[in-house]
């Protein structure tokens, strides 16, 4: 039986193994910076898949890790989740962890926990298989993602000094490989006014009118950034809108807005600053890059700034084309190569740190966020299948 067949053979028979890890894995609510039961149980799944080492870092990430060869390559699933929202929108209890008709439900099967299960059978199978090649794996559940794409690998290349040749995030892409997407800002406007009773609002400034007279710049904004072929259009959006006066009887003195502005190729942090600091030039205003400052569910407190670069593979390159070469080896047939349309921990891995990255991952990332998320055990067995084949010929 050639290499292919032997593990598609064995990602089969462990199909059960892999979902109900996965169940397990959704019955432990795990929101940003509160992980610590997931996290405990992707350990103890680990250990069970006989991984050569099991570890959490500072920042409570939990890494397994398989092989001691001079290629280094990661595999990294994110293990938080937000959270269900309204949950008279959903069929089924989000936090069931429910196997049925062939699919496994609850918030976090395709984002992303479905990734984690189906790489802990993949260990499981080049244990049992052994590694021939000269590489040692890292098979990372990451930590607050959904918070601050990125942190997560900040900490691992610059605190546990794990620096690979590879990543594949395994963040869902329907079974196709992905090879990039936008990068992404967050941007604050804070603007100043000078308060007055509200029966004569004349003698003020209103903070709000300023920021009001910006959002309308700022919708024109977005309807005019470039679009690039492959990753798509730039884009601009008020997510929040904030003021504050010294009563309800009172012209406002400062109101904040709040930008989710996505970075297509060949925009980056200073030039969409320009763009909104060109809109509020008159104006009594302050734009600045958001902070992330956190405390982990480990108690330390770690931060970044919330600039996440676009990155994008080229298709020919080499840890894209051995992911073309797995499918064809596995399932017979080419897949898509595509984009993500949100942003991922590749972010921070390829888009800062220059590492190659990959993405190949169970589920439909239509869902994500989404009410009634599931991911077919079919994917699951297919994805478990790919990671080990893509780790045996890397």
């Amino acid at each position: 039986m050639n290499l292919a067949k032997q593990i598609l053979t064995l990602a089969e028979k462990n199909s059960e193994f892999t979902a109900q890890n996965l169940s397990k894995l959704i019955k432990h609510k795990s929101l940003s910076c509160d992980e610590r039961e997931a996290a405990d149980a992707l350990m103890e799944m680990m250990f069970d898949a006989g991984f050569d080492e099991v570890f959490k870092d500072g920042l409570g990430n939990v890494i397994g890790r398989i092989g001691n060869g001079s290629k280094i390559i990661a595999i990294d699933g994110h293990i938080d989740t937000v959270d269900a929202g309204n949950k008279e929108n959903w069929s089924f209890d989000p936090f069931g962890g429910e196997i049925k008709n062939g699919y496994v439900h609850g918030r976090g099967t395709a984002d992303q926990s479905g990734g984690p299960a189906s790489f802990i059978t993949a260990g499981k199978i080049l244990k049992q298989i052994g590694l021939e090649n000269d590489v040692t794996i890292y098979f990372v559940g990451s930590v607050m993602e959904e918070d601050c794409d990125g942190l997560c690998w900040k900490y691992i290349i610059e605190e546990d000094k794990i620096k690979p040749d590879c990543v594949v995030i395994t963040e869902p892409t329907n079974l196709n490989i992905y090879r990039g997407h936008r990068g992404r800002i967050e941007i604050e406007v804070s603007f100043y006014g000078v308060s007055a009773h509200g029966s004569a609002p004349e003698r003020g400034v209103n903070a709000i009118y300023s920021a009001s007279k910006a959002a309308l710049e700022i919708e024109k904004l977005n309807n005019s950034l470039v679009k690039e072929t492959f990753l798509g259009k730039g884009s601009v959006t008020i997510s929040e809108i904030i003021s504050a006066s010294p009563s309800l009887c009172a012209v406002a003195d400062y109101c904040k807005i709040h930008l989710d502005r996505r970075l297509t190729k060949g925009e980056d942090k200073e030039s969409s600053l320009k763009q909104i600091e060109k809109i509020v030039e008159g104006m009594s205003a302050k734009v600045q890059v958001v902070n992330y400052n956190a405390k982990a569910y480990t108690g330390l407190q770690y931060r970044m700034e919330k600039y996440f670069p676009t990155w994008m593979i080229e298709e020919n390159h080499p840890i894209i084309q051995t992911g073309v070469e797995t499918c064809m080896q596995l399932f017979g047939k080419k897949p898509a190569i595509d984009k993500w349309t949100f942003s991922t921990n590749g972010t921070v891995i390829n888009g800062i740190y220059g590492i190659p990255v990959i993405g190949f991952g169970p589920g439909d990332e239509i869902l994500a966020h989404a009410p009634n998320e599931k991911v077919s055990i079919e994917h699951l067995v297919k994805a478990s299948a790919f990671y080990a084949y893509y780790c045996s010929i890397f």
